[in-house]
């Protein structure tokens, strides 16, 4: 039974991702991180733009090896040096170029392919930015795939925390922008790049306390962290029960062949005492035989010894087979007789008794969990809205609670932290 609660608990995990996904689309719009501003495919733009950069970056390079070249040519050999510079320039702009697609369609100059490599890394650079959501998510569903296969919690983080990532990534990136703001300064290139975040994340209720709970983005965080702790239920229940399955199934497979064993030993003894007598009788017939090639030959005298200690043998091994069969009888009739008289002796045998029951483990995961959980809003709330507390519990003196610092989280903290 312990099995199937943790394979429940793997379909609710399941579900419980689903509406992450679900609450995470309501807040994050995907469809701003698909295409690029021209309306191209930003997968298509990003690779195109390695691409450019790799064939400015290349072509200027052999650019300057060939200029290097003429350079120490018409040093060493006296040649006029604006011959040679003209018919590189022909021979790059005319020739080599053919081996190259520019994004312009035209040939660029020595002197124009630093621009050129710095606009094609800035367009490259917000195609990474948007590129790199779809990689987030990617993996989000790779590794969530992998912990519903393997119980192994660190999928399960890396799954939850791709996500996270997705919206960490553009509140880093706007908040620089807004700190720019407070010194007055722009960037072009920031105010360039699309915000796929919802406005509701600048909108959290925390006057209300259910309003707060309803809010998509305390509910995302919230319904995270039953993802996680679902993983970690999930890793405990197969840790904790997994030996006990295995000794189970390793105990009922020997009671298993104990059964059908002694059910032939019967057959077996008799089958060993037939064919020991009748390798006895051609041990006598053989040993006759020698007997008299001993009495005739000196030289035969060592297989007659051979014989009789191949006998001896023999009879060794028909002893301990008919010994080994006797017992494996009687521990049969014994535990046959013991799992008839007591129903329950098969569970204890097994070790099936020893395993946690799905009730105990449901039970500890539904207190612990609900305790956290509770603990978690209430702190979260807390944290978040710490005026109420201030005033009714604290009791602090309003020039303290007006008190911009105060509103910090860490000094929400540092509040909540019993006093020696």
């Amino acid at each position: 039974m312990a099995r199937y609660y943790l394979y429940s608990l793997k379909i609710v995990k399941i579900i419980v991702y689903i509406w992450i996904l679900f609450i995470f689309f309501s807040i994050f719009h995907f469809n701003e991180i698909t295409t690029t501003s021209e309306g191209d495919l930003v997968i298509i733009a990003f690779f195109d733009g390695v691409r450019n950069i790799f064939t400015y970056a290349f072509f200027g390079l052999i650019y300057l090896i060939a200029i290097a070249f003429i350079q120490l040519t018409s040093f060493i050999f006296a040649i006029n040096p604006d011959f040679m510079f003209n018919f590189l320039n022909q021979f790059m702009r005319n020739l080599l170029s053919l081996w190259f697609t520019f994004p312009s369609g035209t040939t660029p100059l020595l002197t124009e392919i630093p621009d050129l490599i710095m606009t094609e890394f800035s367009i490259f650079t917000a195609d990474l930015y948007l590129f790199s959501f779809q990689i987030l998510i990617i993996l989000s569903t790779i590794y969530f795939i992998r912990s519903f296969l393997q119980n192994n919690t660190k999928n399960d983080m890396l799954a939850v925390g791709s996500l996270i990532l997705m919206i960490v990534i553009p509140l880093i990136v706007f908040g620089f922008r807004d700190m720019l703001d407070l010194f007055h300064v722009s960037d072009p290139y920031l105010d360039s790049i699309p915000n796929p975040l919802d406005p509701l994340f600048s909108q959290i209720p925390i006057e209300d306390f259910f309003q707060f709970l309803a809010s998509p983005v305390i509910l995302l965080a919230i319904i995270s962290y039953i993802y996680l702790e679902l993983a970690f239920q999930i890793n405990y229940t197969d840790t904790v029960t997994k030996p006990s399955f295995q000794r189970r199934d390793r105990l009922e497979t020997q009671l298993q062949i104990l059964e059908s064993e002694s059910h032939f030993v019967v057959a077996n003894v008799d089958k060993i005492k037939e064919e020991a007598k009748k390798r006895k009788e051609e041990l006598e017939i053989e040993g006759k035989e020698s007997v008299n090639k001993f009495l005739m030959k000196l030289e035969e005298r060592f297989s007659y010894v051979k014989e009789m200690i191949e006998k001896k043998k023999l009879e060794e091994e028909e002893k301990k087979l008919i010994t080994a069969a006797s017992k494996t009888r009687r521990l049969g009739s014994y535990v046959e007789s013991l799992f008839r008289e007591d129903p329950e002796a098969r569970d204890t045998i097994t070790a099936r008794s020893a395993t946690p029951k799905s009730q105990t483990l449901a039970l500890s995961t539904l207190i612990n969990f609900t305790s956290r959980l509770l603990v978690l809003i209430l702190l979260s709330f807390v944290i978040i809205h710490p005026l109420w507390f201030f005033e009714n519990v604290f009791n602090l003196p309003p020039a303290i609670i007006e008190s911009v610092a105060m509103y910090s989280p860490e000094v929400v903290i540092v509040l909540l932290i019993p006093s020696g």
